[in-house]
């Protein structure tokens, strides 16, 4: 090893423990102040229950503690996993969404990570107890859970269900289902992904679903015209290429409906933003613009006919490591480069706010159609000029429109000076928090993962940096108000809320970022977590992709030698 990698390993190492500092402060103080409930808050030091009471912190964050090499934490938390009662909860329903990402793929994740046998048992529970979630008359699932009617068989299907319900239990269920034999799981999504497949040519988007689906009459699309990447479809299309990697490519159906969903929403919700370049940026002279893209959302009431909304999510930013995965697994370059594109698109999105920070949902200006340089495949996300005219009358135009209903209601918050000094080319801060989401950090593991690029590294230290002094709290981190300050040295507004996918999701990427390829902990001797062995669900669970038996032999394998240690 020369000097350069020397200093590039010791780099990273700091880096590494730095997230893992983080994680461990923000474990013991939930341990501490909120042990066996959903959420810590932050500030008060309370414990809060938003998903059912069952610990949501304590299930999601099992592999992260795992993963870092917290083994001690791990055995306490593995202990008190073991002790839920799933017939006992702090409300009368559930999220089937949630519970299946939050609390299954936690518990499938990290069994499959270490092999103790009291999470596979807490996992069976939970999976035969989300199954009843499908005993509906048309069989299809109830994502409002209301744990009487379940008991009753009274569960209905929803006449208007987010996408993502209806497509974000295929990877939990396939996984349960390769681990105890039982194909009921997996015959579940199976009729799920049957139905998205018959419909993915009928929508007015030839390839895309819309963002909610008709239940009651089964999964043929509603008369919603909203397409989007972002909230309450996300996930759905993240699925088609993980599950197709979980059962090792058996089902071609998977790859065929990534590639039409991806191809469509190259055309119909990608755009690129209109920036200046160095001659009309003082703070980036002599510079070209930066090459990147971003997902909005698109408006269809015609066949193949669409409207942008140039509305960027931050939950929308996982779409960057969705395309590079694709992209690498189906032998797309065009659609690696695309992920690339998108996953520096929310980079850059973080950097150009005072906070260093992207807020939750903004709008700006993309590249219009005439404005287009011709380009060949694609030739609508090439670049465009810069009109400092035009952006200034948008945003202008977008101001008065916010101020309109805060003149009315003293409940409303935006905050109108704010408004006006949106960085370039932001036009619109529909919400401006930061809830201490994974999307951005992501995209960029994934993307870093597929191509190597060390510049990625910095980018997601500058990303964490700005991201722990904004959100840290005496005792943890919190959600902040506001991610464009008017004076950048100010200290943010917390909102006392640190979720669970801040553990699961955030800090875990931060972590596997800066760790070694292979993603072992630092001398734990563990087997790495790769993204060609491993898949990760959307909160970012990863799941063992069976190598080359799957099923009860592979559990029974991972039984005996656990009793042999």
């Amino acid at each position: 090893m020369d000097e350069l990698d020397k200093a590039h390993n010791e780099t990273q190492y700091h880096r590494r423990d730095a997230v893992r500092k983080a994680a461990q402060k923000s474990w013991r103080s939930y341990r501490a102040f909120a042990w066996r409930r959903d959420e810590l808050a932050p500030q008060s030091l309370t414990g809060k229950d938003s998903f059912a009471g069952w610990g949501a912190t304590l299930v999601d964050s099992l592999d992260t503690l795992w993963i870092m090499g917290l083994r001690e934490e791990f055995d306490e938390a593995v202990r008190a996993v073991g002790a839920i009662d799933w017939n006992k909860a702090s409300s009368s329903h559930c999220s089937l969404f949630e519970t299946n990402i939050r609390y299954l793929g936690g518990l499938l994740s990290a069994y499959d990570l270490s092999g103790r046998e009291i999470l596979f048992k807490k996992a069976v529970e939970l999976g035969d107890m989300l199954f009843a979630g499908f005993d509906t008359p048309n069989h299809l699932p109830a994502n409002s859970y209301n744990f009487n009617k379940a008991k009753n068989g009274e569960l209905q299907a929803s006449s208007r269900q987010s996408l993502a319900v209806l497509g974000s239990m295929s990877v939990e269920f396939t996984r349960l289902s390769q681990l105890t034999g039982d194909p009921k799981y997996y015959s579940i999504v199976e009729q799920l992904k049957r139905g998205l497949e018959k419909t993915q040519e009928q929508t007015n988007l030839p390839g895309l679903w819309p963002k909610y689906i008709d239940l009651i009459e089964g999964t043929r699309p509603s008369s919603d015209t909203l397409f989007t990447l972002g909230a309450q479809a996300d996930s759905a299309y993240e699925y088609l290429s993980k599950t197709y990697l979980l059962l090792g490519g058996l089902d071609p159906s998977y790859e065929l409906m990534h590639i039409k969903a991806m191809d469509a929403a190259v055309k119909h919700l990608l755009f690129r933003p209109m920036l200046p370049s160095g001659d009309d940026d003082p703070y980036e002279a002599g510079s070209p613009p930066p090459d990147v893209l971003f997902s909005g959302n698109a408006v269809s009431t015609h066949r193949d006919q669409s409207k942008l909304q140039p509305r960027v999510q931050h939950l929308g930013c996982f779409a960057g490591g969705m395309f590079a995965l694709g992209g690498k697994l189906f032998d797309r370059p065009d659609h690696v480069q695309i992920g690339e594109q998108l996953a520096r698109g929310c980079a850059w999105a973080y950097e150009a706010f005072s906070t260093g920070i992207m807020p939750e949902i903004s709008e700006l200006v993309p590249c219009e159609k005439a404005e287009r340089e011709a380009g060949g495949i694609n030739d609508h996300l090439t670049q465009c000029p810069w009109n400092e005219a035009k952006w200034r009358q948008k945003k202008k135009k977008a101001a008065a429109v916010l101020a309109a209903p805060a003149a009315m209601n003293t409940r409303f918050t935006s905050d109108t000076n704010s408004q006006t000094t949106l960085p370039k080319p932001f036009t619109k801060l529909l919400d401006s928090h930061y809830l201490l989401r994974p999307e951005a950090i992501e995209s960029l593991f994934i993307l870093y993962r597929i191509t190597g690029k060390k510049d990625l590294l910095d980018i997601a230290w500058r990303m964490f940096q700005s991201i722990t002094k904004a959100t840290e709290t005496k005792f943890a981190f919190s959600a902040i108000e506001n991610v464009h300050l008017q004076n950048p040295g100010q200290p943010t507004t917390k909102t006392d809320s640190m979720e669970s996918f801040w553990m699961a999701e955030t800090l875990k990427y931060f972590y596997l970022i800066f760790s070694p390829e292979d993603g072992a902990a630092e001398g734990s001797g563990e087997e790495g977590v790769t993204l060609d062995g491993w898949v990760f669900n959307t909160e970012a669970h990863p799941l063992r992709v069976p190598r080359p038996i799957v099923g009860v032999e592979e559990r029974k394998g991972s039984e005996d030698e656990e009793k042999s240690k």
